[in-house]
């Protein structure tokens, strides 16, 4: 373990073996820090937060401090961040509130660039990168292996489906579908994330089904609910399903339908 002189770490954090925290680091009370986890200099975890192994914060992040909520009135709530993470200058993250369930969870293996926010009650996935200066709202839902690029905003209860990527500058005020490709400057579902499936060894078989699944959601008959129900029932295609049920599912938000 090492420790710079100037950290503070107050009575009460549990700091894991070969754990490094350098220069004027503030590590508070309820703190949770895994093994070998990395607080470069000038860090500050704080609140009921739980860090794990071999995750490393670079300098001037804020994590665990208080949600930015007017809801929020000191009640218990947590912070959950995951492995192997990589979190880099500036980043915050908060913890839940009562009214949200009172934690928000970071899953493994994810990449958080300079200047980007994670807010209270949102549940985020493992392999997730989010560029500089994005802001994830409360309460989202951001599934395994989505990319949010760089200067994007992601709206309250917004749910993003594995494997979507959405690209620089979009406000997304509604869900995106899994494996969907957004951009523009209000967020439109223009596609697939076909570069990101086939990067991940999906099989061609399965790319073609999704692609059919897609046509078929943006030019088929009826609703939008309608051609999911329809699709749903008719293909055999384990990622279609992944994909219907992800649509199927309850949501206080509408869809990004294909344009």
């Amino acid at each position: 373990m090492a420790i710079h002189p100037s950290a503070i770490i107050e009575d009460g954090a549990q700091i894991g073996a070969d754990v490094s925290i350098g220069p004027f680091c503030i590590v508070g009370p309820k703190v949770v820090l895994g093994d070998r986890v990395e607080l470069k200099s000038h860090v500050v975890v704080t609140g009921d937060t739980q860090i794990g192994a071999d995750t490393s914060i670079f300098p001037f992040c804020c994590i665990g401090e208080i949600p930015q909520d007017v809801k929020f009135h000191g009640e218990a709530a947590k912070l959950v961040i995951g492995e192997r993470n990589r979190i880099r200058e500036h980043v915050t993250m908060n913890p839940g509130t009562e009214g949200g369930g009172g934690i928000t969870k970071v899953g493994d293996d994810g990449f958080f660039l300079a200047g980007c926010h994670v807010a209270h009650d949102a549940i985020v996935g493992d392999r997730v990168i989010i560029v500089n200066q994005s802001a994830v709202a409360g309460h989202c839902i951001i599934e395994d292996d989505v990319i949010i690029g760089g200067l994007c905003g992601i709206h309250q209860f917004v749910r993003i489906g594995k494997g979507a990527i959405i690209g620089a500058l979009s406000m997304v005020t509604n869900d995106v579908i899994p494996h969907g490709l957004v951009q523009g400057p209000r967020g439109e579902l223009d596609g697939l994330n076909l570069v990101g499936l086939k990067r991940r060894g999906v099989d061609r078989k399965d790319i073609s089904a999704l692609r059919v699944a897609f046509q078929t959601l943006k030019d088929g008959d009826g609703s939008f609910m309608d051609r999911a129900r329809r699709l749903g029932d008719e293909s055999e295609s384990a990622y279609v399903s992944e994909m219907i049920d992800f649509i199927l599912a309850d949501t206080d938000r509408h869809f990004l339908t294909p344009r």
